[in-house]
């Protein structure tokens, strides 16, 4: 997986009726864009993650 800074990120949820989680990639810690990512969640929270296959990566919205 590869990723840059302001790119976003879905995780969904691993059992059912666990809701999807949207983050912004605010850090990237791997080499060449590799995991681990510093993510902000839309509700606030900061976590490190090392994404799965659960996740999604999309580039940054052009400005």
């Amino acid at each position: 997986m590869h990723a840059t800074v302001g790119d976003r990120i879905l995780v969904h949820g691993r059992t059912v009726g666990a809701a999807d989680q949207h983050g912004e990639i605010v850090e990237v810690r791997g080499e060449d864009g590799g995991p681990p990512y510093l993510v902000r969640f839309a509700d606030g929270h900061e976590g490190l993650i090392f994404p799965g296959t659960d996740c999604e990566v999309s580039p940054a919205e052009d400005s």
